[in-house]
């Protein structure tokens, strides 16, 4: 290199360039790392001049690691704000944050799923609610953040024909034993991964619920609430399916191919398994054994078996008080949103027993009263 000349090393930081000379191309190197650095713990300095990027990243570790939260809840804040805030404001300084910027962010959400919209709101909230109360800002502009609108996803009933399916589906299939318990309990997927052939009672014709895979971990636990310790008693149609299957006591009912416990994936696995085997006797479309053309409905999944039966204990005129203890729900309010759909047989059944009509055909009663 002549004499007098030097090399130029750059680079970018939050948007910003970065330079750097030297008369090797080591000596260019190290300044600009050292820039770099520099620039770093600027950034990251607590304070209002932080950008929002760095300001996540410390909170997170300062306020939301500590609380013991489960991997799944943790990794919810991460991809709410990996994909969907740090995109939009994260190289912004945090004292720069109006509620405008969070307002848009939460438009964008706008036509999506509203659980989905309101964790993103969540995160937001904590975020900034956090930085005002640690005096990095002076106002929260994420307090009066407004949802947009959304779908409100909720589960569903089967249809007859989708019931008729799963019944003939579940008789052949390798998962076909836990969908019926599915369906037959009212059992969440987390249940039946907790559940050992010690909590089936065979002698009392009960099914003991005392435990739950955690979610977003394969630890076993108790109930949330104590509502979800409860007995279903074994359904007519289950029972002799479970004596078959029948095994050591502290074995998992549902074990994985290699005896062991079911996690999130292989519970997502035996799920997928299953509703490809559905769909290919609702009649799917098949090139070279795969599905070119689904039929079966996109919205099924495992709680519209638990929803299912919820709704077969309002048919079979099972009280509302009864219904909480079975589905082990601790707010009977979440039974009676389901108990509240509408239903046209149960609301027949429900004036034949107010007129007296019960169990007449509706020419006899008619020609009584004629």
């Amino acid at each position: 290199m002549p004499k007098g000349e030097y090399i130029r090393k750059t680079a970018r930081y939050n948007g910003k360039q970065y330079e750097a000379y030297g008369t090797t191309e080591l000596e260019a190197m190290t300044k600009l790392a050292d820039k770099l650095a520099a620039a770093k713990r600027g950034t990251e300095a607590i304070g209002g001049s932080m950008t929002v990027d760095a300001w996540f990243k410390q909170w997170f570790v300062t306020y939301k690691k500590p609380k013991g939260l489960t991997p799944k809840s943790l990794g919810m804040y991460r991809e709410k704000y990996e994909k969907y805030i740090k995109p939009r404001i994260g190289r912004l300084k945090l004292k720069d944050v109006k509620d405008i910027h969070l307002q848009k962010i939460m438009n964008e959400q706008a036509g999506m799923s509203s659980s989905h919209a309101k964790k993103v709101r969540i995160v937001l909230q904590e975020l900034f609610k956090r930085a005002r109360q640690s005096r990095l800002i002076t106002y929260d502009p994420a307090e009066l953040l407004e949802l947009p609108a959304t779908t409100t996803g909720s589960h569903r009933s089967l249809t007859d024909e989708e019931r008729a399916a799963v019944l003939e589906v579940a008789k052949t299939s390798r998962s076909g034993l836990w969908v019926l318990t599915l369906l037959y309990t009212g059992m969440r997927p987390g249940e039946t991964a907790a559940l050992t052939w010690a909590d089936v009672d065979f002698e009392h014709n009960e099914i003991h619920i005392h435990a739950a895979k955690e979610s977003g971990s394969t630890a076993i636990k108790g109930p949330k609430t104590a509502a979800g310790i409860r007995d279903i008693p074994i359904h007519s149609q289950l029972r002799p399916r479970l004596l078959a299957a029948r095994g050591k006591p502290f074995s998992p009912v549902f074990p994985t191919g290699s005896g062991g416990r079911q996690n999130e994936n292989s519970l997502r696995r035996m799920w997928t398994g299953f509703k490809r085997e559905l769909d290919i006797y609702l009649g799917a479309e098949l090139y070279r054994n795969q599905i070119i053309q689904s039929v079966v409905a996109p919205d099924l999944t495992p709680y519209c078996l638990r929803h299912t039966f919820c709704t077969d204990l309002q048919r079979a005129g099972v009280t509302l008080n009864v219904a909480k203890e079975l589905m082990g729900h601790s707010d009977i309010s979440t039974t009676a949103n389901i108990y509240t759909h509408r239903n046209q047989g149960v609301l027949h059944a429900g004036i034949a027993l107010l007129d007296g009509s019960a169990g007449k055909s509706a020419g006899t009663q008619y020609a009584s009263n004629s």
